[in-house]
């Protein structure tokens, strides 16, 4: 019993990336409200995230602010990027709503609008992770962070059943889990995606492992 409660045991380890996970949801969160700056908040907390899932994660408020000035510019312009993408989406899937079964053009129009989410789906997940760890041009990081998520499909079924589990919890069973909210979301898909990132990585400096940790090459 005595060696539950130890300080390097399994069960302490994982109540203690709870306890983080909790402040760094808690820090996203407050970042987030400028909504603006949702982007480099995301980014932020994935280079924390990404380091807990190796068990190198120091600092946190340090890392995390790191990042967030770091990628602040690069991860903004994405995240306006994928926040007109949203509105335009989302007022595309009211209209089809709305004209559902009107005739078979509204079909084939359909087939394309769920090709077209499910991608955005796919960059949502993965592009802010890509940027916490890789340096690149942003339409690289838009093209690489699709083909990561069509190449390795069953680790973002895995992502999207995470975050979609979290929803469904805070909504219909225990909403207090909102303390956790994308702060646990981001560490658990920070596993899977820790070994895909490695995959990707091309080159590393040994020398500065606060900067990001390798560029990932256009031609992925």
């Amino acid at each position: 019993m005595r060696s539950l409660f130890d300080p390097e045991s399994p069960l302490m380890n994982f109540l203690t990336k709870l306890t983080y996970s909790a402040y760094l949801n808690l820090l996203w969160f407050v970042c987030c409200l400028p909504v603006v700056t949702v982007g480099a908040s995301t980014t932020a907390l994935f280079y924390v995230t990404l380091k807990m899932a190796k068990n190198e994660e120091g600092n946190l408020t340090k890392a995390f602010f790191f990042s967030f000035r770091q990628n602040f510019r690069q991860s903004t312009i994405i995240w306006l990027i994928l926040l007109a993408a949203g509105i335009v989406l989302g007022i595309d899937g009211y209209v089809l709503y709305h004209v559902r079964f009107s005739n078979a053009f509204w079909a084939i129009i359909t087939a394309i609008f769920l090709v077209a989410l499910a991608a955005y789906a796919i960059l949502l997940m993965y592009i802010f992770p890509l940027l916490a760890r890789f340096q690149n041009t942003t339409a690289a990081m838009f093209r690489n962070a699709i083909m990561i998520g069509m190449r390795f499909l069953l680790c973002t079924v895995l992502m999207a059943v995470i975050y979609f589990l979290m929803i469904l919890v805070i909504v219909r069973f225990f909403t207090p889990a909102v303390v956790f909210g994308e702060g646990l979301c981001a560490f658990l898909c920070s596993y899977p995606l820790s070994n895909i990132l490695l995959l990707c990585q091309k080159n590393e400096d040994p020398e500065n492992k606060d900067d990001k940790e390798g560029v990932l090459d256009e031609r992925l």
